[in-house]
């Protein structure tokens, strides 16, 4: 195994675009939804457009760019080529913090806040409060390379990337994470290597504690509702890919609306965007995401991590410092006091008034304080 660190650039050929294109001048569209909203999924209307705009006006140079802004390595760690961007601060003092990202995401939802993190004097911050942000694109994403046999899960991604911190000399850093990313962060917590000090989540997963249901707070009952509307209405998606994501890889690898359509209704469904994603999103910014997956075929290999994880996670105690930050439209959230049962060394806790579960795509500046007043506290 190779130690090799090599820089990366993208560099989509011209070809997968003009395919791109014609595959979606081919688009055979299914009928209208019968009810006049997004409750049977992502509406023909709206899709249409979007594929309208994407065939005759977006522009993925324009998104290559702004991803090669960023310092991009790739190194081999157990076989598998990993992806990631390295943004060094100017601050010697600065702290490592690892980010890692979920799915429907990418290292795209972090551009907004990689700046202010390594950079915070150049964006009206404290030059203190610095970090060197490493934020890997997850195995079966992005640019990294994908798993060709079974065990890629939660625990093996965190003990990959406490191998990928060590090998770019960070011997001490802090983790922070959403979606699957707060599940591999929570593991290096778990784990306990030695080198991880402290983590931040936001979304962080505490179930709810028996012994409250009786003396429930209104936030831990609309909690408890927002569980089961998940599970109600909202959960199809892991279903599938946690038990036949090869099955559905056929439909992401062929049809672009459909890699659309499965990933923007979930911006939809888990942004804090009032009815509709372009509230927060620009039509850009949600096609620069699904970009990141159709270039790199990754419908299948993403959908994988569900069947990897989802039905065994790992929920053992963390005494770690932990900073905890839940959104209040986040699709699962705890309370402080359930949180308390599961993070024994709880260093912040914060319940922001807006925003959802891409917390730093949707609201970055509140995410870069969120992290910044995590950490603060351990900066000597």
């Amino acid at each position: 195994m190779s130690n090799t660190v090599t820089p990366f650039r993208i560099d989509i050929p011209e070809a997968d675009l003009k395919d791109l294109t014609e595959r979606l001048a081919r688009t055979r569209w299914p009928d209208p939804e019968t009810p006049d909203d997004w409750s049977q999924g992502i509406p023909l209307a709206y899709t249409r457009e979007l594929a309208r705009y994407w065939q005759e006006q977006y522009d993925w140079r324009r998104a290559e760019k702004l991803l090669n802004s960023f310092p991009q390595f790739r190194t081999e760690i157990d076989d598998l080529g990993i992806h990631f961007l390295h943004v060094r601060s100017p601050n010697e003092n600065a702290l490592p913090l690892l980010i890692t990202h979920g799915w429907p995401g990418s290292v795209m939802e972090f551009h907004k806040v990689i700046g202010p993190l390594t950079d915070p004097a150049s964006h009206g911050g404290d030059p203190a409060d610095a970090f060197h942000v490493v934020c890997p694109s997850l195995p079966g994403y992005g640019f990294s390379d994908k798993p060709t046999s079974p065990g890629w899960g939660v625990e093996k991604i965190a003990e990959t990337w406490d191998v990928l911190m060590r090998r770019l000399g960070y011997d001490r850093y802090l983790a922070q994470g959403g979606d699957w990313g707060a599940l591999v962060t929570t593991m290096i917590a778990i784990q306990d290597k030695g080198a991880c000090q402290a983590i931040h989540l936001n979304m962080p997963i505490a179930p709810p504690d028996p012994e409250t249901m009786s003396d429930l707070t209104p936030a831990e009952q609309s909690a408890l509702a927002g569980i089961k509307h998940y599970q109600d209405w909202d959960s199809g998606y892991s279903k599938q890919q946690s038990t036949r994501p090869q099955t559905l890889g056929y439909g992401l690898a062929d049809s672009p609306v459909g890699q659309a359509a499965w990933i923007i209704e979930k911006y939809w469904s888990w942004m804090d965007c009032d009815g509709h994603p372009e509230n927060v999103l620009s039509k850009d910014e949600l096609l620069d995401n699904v970009m990141i997956y159709w270039l790199n075929n990754a419908g299948a290999s993403s959908g994988r991590l569900y069947w990897e994880s989802f039905g065994n996670l790992n929920t053992s105690e963390v005494t770690l410092p932990a900073g905890l930050t839940v959104f209040p439209k986040e699709i699962f959230r705890t309370s402080r006091r359930w949180a308390d049962k599961r993070f024994k060394n709880i260093i912040h806790w914060s319940e922001p008034p807006k925003g959802g579960h891409f917390a730093a795509f949707e609201q970055p500046e509140v995410f870069v304080e969120e992290v910044r007043g995590s950490f603060r506290s351990l900066r000597t």
